[in-house]
């Protein structure tokens, strides 16, 4: 692949749940803010959809060519979706888009379920999957961070976060490039505060946009927007 998909140096994981074909400003801006980027989640349908979608592929190839990791996404619905279901799903992501992992959106953070995620997770592996998140949205049972790359122990609104507790005893003996926080219906001019927030409670990996409502990740982090090219060729 030629993304980087082990790559720890970007601290933004970015929710791109916007469509190219109907918002393709956002799109343009994400590979050109390729050295800012740990990652971009691909959402064609609440998943890889039912046949492979060519706008989709068009923008994860330029993300590749950016060296941005692709990650498909995979809603697990807290356990209730079947082993096989799930898996069916990341193949289609790594056959249609060929990203370089996937997020597991909707994960439990109950300790009976560990045994589910982590045949997750190896199936995943098993079909090249180079990186896994575990979103839980919010911290879990400690056994899931032997499980993921990398957890999201937050998935919330601005005002939430700026009162969140702080993380349980047992984060601290893991590194912080192993957690990510995503914050959405943050106001655009403290966006760029959710980074030094996230550091100080031991979180590496972040982002946070200014979207809310149904889908408050349709909206991209104007910071990112500002690198967009002003003219396409």
């Amino acid at each position: 692949m030629s993304g980087d998909p082990l790559r720890t140096a970007g601290a933004l994981l970015v929710p791109a749940y916007m469509h190219p074909g109907a918002e393709p400003g956002p799109w343009r801006a994400l590979p050109a803010s390729a050295a800012s980027l740990a990652g971009v989640i691909l959402n064609p349908a609440s998943g890889p959809d039912l046949r492979p979608r060519p706008e989709f592929q068009e923008v994860a190839a330029a993300l590749r060519d950016a060296r941005v990791p692709v990650l498909g996404y995979v809603d697990t619905a807290y356990g209730r979706r079947g082993h096989h279901e799930v898996t069916r799903e990341v193949a289609a992501h790594r056959e249609w888009y060929q990203v370089d992992g996937v997020f597991f959106d909707q994960v439990s953070a109950d300790a009976d379920l560990l045994a589910h995620y982590r045949r997750l997770a190896i199936a995943a592996r098993s079909l090249d999957a180079l990186r896994i998140v575990l979103n839980p949205g919010t911290h879990p049972d400690d056994g899931y961070a032997g499980i993921a790359d990398l957890v999201i122990t937050f998935e919330g609104d601005w005002a939430s976060y700026r009162s969140a507790a702080a993380p349980p005893s047992w984060v601290a003996a893991h590194p912080p490039e192993r957690f990510g926080h995503l914050v959405h219906g943050c106001p655009a001019a403290h966006c760029a505060e959710v980074a030094a927030l996230a550091a100080e409670r031991h979180a590496a990996v972040s982002y946070a946009t200014p979207g809310s409502g149904g889908n408050p990740w349709g909206e991209l982090m104007p910071q990112l927007l500002g690198a967009a090219p002003e003219v396409i060729g």
